[in-house]
């Protein structure tokens, strides 16, 4: 299949190469998600020690320098575009490879991997002094790898990059002041008009697992999501995807026993993460340019899936049903009472149960905090403090516990520090793409009312999907609508949607 694409010989040396580094990937990929998902807590040890020595024989395949001659060579040859993207992306890792030592790339693995089961244990504890040490550790890592790689303004810069090409500080800074001017007045006006709920009592109603997970499972037939033949969902105590290949992409949600919105609106954000890894090309498989471009842009899908269709009136339509076929106390409340509780707008803790106008002040205070470790050395001791400081200043609110606070997100477990502002690029993102969709597809809401989702998922396979990783961001940007991320079209959503 691949030979149709692919037709340079030079390419197809890299390519097989590649493979071996791509069958590495996909082990740690399959051992990660264990981890989240079944794995046995005193596992960590060897599960730490066996990622970390996959990382390191993954660096070496990447680093192999006669690998490297080959990408150098091809740089210089005549490709089409597929081809190109296959260099573009590989010079990138390689340059990426070069910069961290072996035992570098090690010790990262097993940190994040020990991290991950302490900051579990502390979240499940309340307990922030079960991760504080492991969170020193991983600044710490994170600064190393910034000058590794090598940065012109800010350390952070380095990090960034890592998760969304090319960009700085200074970007992420001028989006947010934009927010912040436009969008606090806006939420402020919303909670004075009272136009929308700031609670709801479907909020406090318990359900039964089984029954939600029929709900969830019903939800995703309508997306035709292909469970059991390409994807799997399954429980972990954050939600997250996870692609093996383009053809087995899994994702997983949470249960807490009430207020129902949280997983229902978890499983379809996820989805819309699943569906582009999902929609990439198949000629692409088994190559680097498989799978999304960047954090960002997938970022742009989920929010799409979860805010432009999940909390539409037309999809509150379609679903009812099934939930007042699956939870008996939904025969208490009504379509409408449905729409207010999926759209409540109120400051809250919990940043992945946020509302779409309160969101991304979530996003800010994390921002923020991670610049202020990376940049200016702050340590995890001072962050509870700092972090309940910002929450009240944005959204006038302080966090009770260390659960519903500073241990909520398991990101920095992980070791991703750069990764939170990709939440907001994604968010604006997606009211850019619903803007250009509704032009394209008049009858949209029409589509989401009755279910029709085939036209939609077509229309972002065109657009963004297909492409993979062939091209940067910003590129691909450029080539499917025009431009790049504008906030503009997300505050007029915001108005449109919560003062029109």
């Amino acid at each position: 299949m691949a030979e149709e694409i692919f037709q340079n010989e030079t390419i197809k040396q890299i390519l097989a190469h590649y493979k071996k580094i791509w069958a590495i990937g996909h082990a740690q990929s399959v051992l990660g998600w264990d981890m989240e998902v079944n794995m046995p807590k005193r596992a960590i040890q060897e599960r730490s020690v066996a990622q970390g020595e996959l990382s390191v024989l993954s660096q070496s395949f990447m680093l192999e320098p006669k690998f490297v001659e080959l990408v150098e060579k091809a740089e210089g040859l005549e490709l089409n575009d597929y081809e190109r993207g296959v260099v573009r992306v590989l010079k990138r890792d390689i340059k990426i490879a070069k910069a961290f030592p072996p035992e570098f790339v090690r010790e990262m693995s097993e940190v994040r991997s020990k991290a991950t089961m302490a900051w579990a244990e502390a979240k499940e504890k309340n307990d922030y002094k079960k991760f504080e040490p492991y969170l020193d550790k991983i600044m710490e890592l994170a600064k190393k790898a910034a000058d590794y790689l090598g940065y012109e303004e800010y350390p952070y810069d380095a990090l960034l990059d890592l998760f969304e090409e090319g960009l700085t500080t200074r970007e992420v800074d001028r989006v947010f002041e934009k927010l912040e001017k436009d969008l606090k007045p806006l939420l402020d006006k919303i909670l004075e008009e009272g136009r929308v709920p700031r609670e709801h009592p479907l909020e406090n109603e318990k359900y039964d697992q089984n029954a939600m997970e029929k709900v969830n499972l019903e939800v995703l037939r309508l997306f035709r999501y292909p469970l059991g033949e390409r994807g799997r969902l399954d429980v972990s105590p954050h939600p997250f995807t996870i692609g093996f290949g383009i053809h087995d992409v899994r994702i997983t949600t949470r249960y807490e026993g009430f207020d129902f919105r949280r997983t229902l609106l978890a499983v379809i954000h996820e989805f819309g993460h699943a569906l582009y890894e999902l929609q990439t090309d198949e000629r692409f498989m088994f190559s680097p340019i498989a799978g999304g471009v960047s954090l960002g842009i997938h970022e742009s899908q989920s929010r799409f899936w979860e805010n432009i269709i999940g909390r539409s009136i037309e999809f509150v339509e379609l679903i009812y049903p099934i939930l007042r076929e699956n939870l008996p106390f939904m025969a208490n409340y009504t379509q409408e009472d449905l729409y207010n509780y999926i759209n409540i707008v109120r400051p809250d803790f919990i940043r992945t149960e946020a509302d779409v106008v309160t969101y991304n002040f979530h996003v800010l205070l994390r921002y923020k905090l991670e610049k202020l470790m990376v940049n200016e050395g702050v340590k995890a001791s001072e962050l509870p403090e700092l972090w309940n400081e910002e929450m009240e200043r944005l959204l006038g609110i302080r966090p009770k516990t260390y659960r519903e606070g500073i241990l909520q997100d398991i990101h920095w477990a992980h070791g991703t520090i750069g990764y939170f502002p990709t939440y907001t690029l994604g968010t604006l993102l997606s009211a850019q793409i619903a803007s250009y969709m509704r032009k394209d597809i008049p009858d949209f809401s029409e589509k989401v009312r009755k279910g029709e989702f085939e036209e939609i998922k077509g229309w972002l396979r065109e657009k963004v999907h297909k492409y993979g990783s062939m091209y940067e961001p910003k590129e691909l940007l450029k080539r499917s609508f025009g431009e790049g991320i504008n906030p503009d079209y997300f505050i007029a959503y915001v108005k449109e949607k919560y003062l029109g």
